[in-house]
């Protein structure tokens, strides 16, 4: 039997169509009639089939007793949860729970509704997700300039005519803040319709492959490389005359602040001429439909929130925000904006601190490179029993030796995962969801971020076994018993909506969020700014179950500025929580300069280390799958022929690897496809941990390039965890006697 699906491993959402025989999925290709994937598919699409039929998957309850694991019953996994969970509330308080949500819980339908309510369940101030190993410093930007911390713009790629990227690798991410399946077929559109595409990014990545342009810049210089751009637009008066100066706050401030960064200035510490500085400015400026799109490159480094910021601020200087052509705002038929905001979660920032590191709160959440520090610092609000929802922290954030420690020493840990992982062998209790072919699925989160309006809902490949749970109904369970047993009344209303997510289920919710969002039957309070779009009779789950391709709902529209969510319904081009961080950046830069002649001497000196993923690789979390661990070692570390030669590393050799807080041992790829002065290793790796079941993995351990990341270096302004820039020396390891 052929079933029309969607890809539900990462942000894309390619529409696939697949094979089912004997409740097995077999061939997988993708679906041409799709009107965002437009047939596209790539490697991992293969998974959701492996995934499904994974022997090493968990099918039941598992709790911990020594080093050894049993099955259980769904209701007593439940009780010992509610048990284990409440002792030490009533004990410590409501802090002494930590809450991590990992990146897979944003493609799950289930999850991302249930989620909230475990949030209001446990009443913690410690609540952590891989957002802050991620793309936080966007979030803040969004959260400052247009008052709402989803109200993030992506690049109109079906009208752009110049696409600068920065520090992004969409080619294999698939976009990433951007949902654009295709990215090899859309970078060509581009130059066929005599656009061009330029890549800055110390490696030459897949993407770069793609460019008509390449430039190396060093990592963790992107705010000064935005600076010297907007300097060169504001001493040449290049700004745009266009109408966004009706509803923008802070032209004048923003003007002051950039004029101690010209391109002369910072082109040594960037890494590029100061010509070609002010030509990539130049080239934005004059170019009517144009857009800069930076991603993870731009987050993870120590002043990532300044670089999101000025990516953005570059983008409506020049006129390119809100336009077609440039950086846009996409109008989904799920107002995840209104939805979110509704229930609380429009942003906040730095309303509490993290008690050791001091890190900033953002979004009720801390950063996750202060976990490990809350939960070994004894006092108020140290974290005693920790819920791991989808994510696999022991090899995704900073110093992660360091974080398997301090799980080793929780009093109590639930994890709700499919596999017993790096992570999850500390839990004392395994509850494991169904796999994403037993799963509903329409992409809330994703569709918000897409490079064209489109809707599409894929009801479950397969069914699921009759004693199995989905995600939802896992995090609604414990969120009720949780909410009920606190005895006040947020507890008590809290319950109250887990008890009806169980009753009615997410089919129902989402019917109701189309039904109120831009294209349903009446205008809805949620859904501001995106007036005028409604359908003939509203949009409504039904319509999605009868287009089993996914409807086509039209370009993306300029919005602004009838979408803003600040106060005034202005943009905030000068955010004083932002802008307050830059004497860090100036010191920094002046610290780089004073050093640029001693480095420039140093042949042995240390290295900038950085990370890469491949297309046959998301994370840790599937690399349990033998079809995408085929061909060679894919975890190696990149290695420039100038910095080999200077400490006689050989192509295949072994090599040391040390940074302030960790060692590793790893083959060496010699390659100029990185540039002088900077390495590159891959993360998610570093398998075969004693305890885990991934016998895939395992096989296929490589080395975790989080063992040498510094929890400390995190990005003080937004807390996102330092990934990228990391110094290390890099050296030959010592042959065998």
């Amino acid at each position: 039997m052929l079933r029309i699906t969607q890809c539900t491993l990462c942000d894309a959402l390619c529409g696939l169509e697949v094979e089912i025989s004997d409740h097995r999925v077999g061939r997988i290709q993708g679906d041409a009639a799709n009107p965002l994937s437009r047939g596209y598919l790539c490697p991992k699409a293969v998974g959701i089939g492996e995934l499904h039929h994974d022997p090493d998957r968990l099918r039941s309850p598992m709790r911990r007793r020594g080093d050894q694991w049993e099955p259980i019953g769904w209701p007593e996994a439940f009780r010992i949860a509610r048990e284990g969970l409440t002792r030490l509330r009533e004990a410590h308080g409501p802090d002494a729970l930590g809450l991590y949500a990992g990146n897979p819980n944003v493609h799950n339908l289930g999850a991302i509704l249930a989620l909230p309510l475990l949030f209001s369940g446990l009443d913690t101030r410690n609540r952590y997700s891989a957002s802050s190993a991620d793309q936080l410093p966007h979030m803040l930007a969004a959260h400052g300039m247009f008052g709402h911390q989803f109200l993030m713009p992506v690049p109109d790629l079906e009208r752009t005519r110049l696409l600068i990227i920065v520090g992004a690798n969409p080619a294999v991410s698939n976009g990433s803040i951007m949902t654009a399946p295709g990215i090899p077929r859309r970078l060509r559109e581009i130059t066929e319709r005599g656009g061009r595409v330029i890549v800055l990014d110390p490696r030459r990545t897949e993407t770069a492959r793609l460019a008509d342009t390449h430039h190396f810049v060093r990592p963790g210089s992107d705010a000064l490389l935005f600076l010297g751009m907007l300097e060169t637009i504001f001493a040449e008066e290049l700004e745009s005359k266009a109408a966004w100066r009706g509803y923008t706050d802070g032209l004048p401030q923003l003007r002051d602040l950039v004029q101690p960064f010209p391109a002369e200035r910072v082109a040594d510490t960037v890494g590029l001429p100061a010509d070609t500085i002010r030509t990539l400015a130049r080239q934005l400026a004059s170019t009517p439909q144009a857009a800069l799109y930076g991603r993870i490159g731009i987050c993870t480094q120590r002043f990532g929130g300044l670089a999101a910021w000025l990516l953005y601020a570059l983008n409506l200087v020049t006129g390119h925000l809100d336009r077609p052509g440039g950086l846009m705002f996409s109008a989904p038929a799920v107002d995840f904006l209104g939805i979110t905001r509704m229930v609380g979660l429009q942003g906040s920032h730095d309303r509490w601190r993290s008690r050791g590191s001091a890190l900033p709160e953002f979004g009720g959440e801390l950063p996750v490179s202060a976990l490990a520090d809350e939960m070994e610092t004894p006092g108020p609000r140290q974290i005693r029993a920790l819920i791991t929802v989808a994510g696999n922290p022991a090899r995704s954030v900073p110093n992660s030796s360091r974080l398997e420690r301090a799980l080793g020493e929780l009093d109590f840990m639930v994890s709700i995962d499919p596999y017993l992982n790096e992570t999850t062998r500390h839990a004392h209790l395994i509850l494991p969801p169904t796999s994403r072919a037993e799963q509903d699925h329409y992409g809330i989160a994703t569709q918000a971020f897409a490079v064209r309006n489109t809707a599409h809902f894929t009801s479950a490949l397969l069914r699921p076994d009759h004693d199995a749970l989905h995600d939802w109904q896992i995090l609604a369970t414990l969120a009720r018993d949780l909410g009920q047993h606190r005895g006040d009344l947020s507890g008590h209303l809290g319950a109250w909506a887990a008890r009806g997510l169980l009753a009615f289920g997410p089919r129902t919710v989402l019917d109701l969020a189309l039904r109120l969002g831009p294209y349903g039957w009446a205008f809805p309070p949620l859904a501001r700014g995106l007036k005028g779009r409604r359908r003939p009779g509203g949009l409504k789950l039904a319509d999605l179950q009868y287009a089993p391709h996914g409807l086509d709902l039209g370009p993306l529209t300029p919005c602004l500025p009838d979408r803003l969510f600040t106060a005034n319904r202005r943009v905030q081009l000068a955010p004083g929580a932002i802008t307050a961080d830059l004497p860090r950046l100036e010191a920094h830069l002046r610290e780089e300069i004073r050093c640029a002649d001693t480095r420039a001497a140093e042949a042995h000196g240390p290295l900038l280390l950085i990370g890469r993923r491949h297309l046959s690789s998301n994370n840790s979390w599937m690399h349990n799958l033998a079809s995408l661990n085929k061909g060679r070692d894919r975890c190696t570390l990149l290695v420039h022929p100038a910095d080999a030669g200077a400490r006689n590393i050989e192509d295949g050799a072994l090599v040391d690897i040390q940074s302030k807080v960790g060692r590793l041992t790893v083959h060496a790829q010699v390659s100029d496809e990185v540039m002088a002065g900077v390495v590159s290793l891959p993360h998610g790796w570093g398998h075969a941990a004693p305890g885990t079941r991934l016998e895939v993995a395992n096989a296929h351990a490589g080395v975790n390039a989080n063992t040498l990341t510094d929890e400390a270096a995190a990005d003080p302004l937004s807390g996102n965890a330092a990934l990228s820039g990391e110094a290390v020396t890099v050296r030959a390891h010592p042959s065998p006697a």
